[in-house]
């Protein structure tokens, strides 16, 4: 009998020790970004999104050489504006968290 409580209160002291970990882990900080290349922009142009507690921001940063007009692209209700961004320049497009998803940025 004394062998099945020890391995019960070890099975939860396991169980207790992985959800503290998962909870100091956390979520990431709600301004936090991540560049990826998404859509169909070329690969000089850095396409990352911002969310807030209410809001969410697309970008798209021109890395390239040149000039290009695109429009940040969202799922479920209406894109970002088309804009010619210069290189250097960041495009932006903020919209409401739910229920939009970010695409990335396309050619317009």
């Amino acid at each position: 009998m004394t062998s099945i409580i020890r391995t019960s209160l070890a099975g939860i002291t396991l169980a207790g020790i992985t959800s503290l970990g998962l909870i100091a882990a956390g979520p990431a900080p709600a301004g936090a970004s991540t560049s990826t290349t998404l859509g169909n922009v070329p690969g000089c142009v850095a396409v990352w999104r911002t969310t807030g507690w209410v809001r969410q921001t697309g970008h798209a940063r021109n890395d390239c050489g040149s000039r290009i007009r695109m429009r940040i692209d969202w799922a479920f209700g209406p894109d970002g504006s088309c804009r010619t961004v210069d290189p250097g320049r960041t495009l932006t497009s903020r919209v409401p968290k739910a229920p939009r998803r970010f695409n990335g940025a396309v050619y317009c």
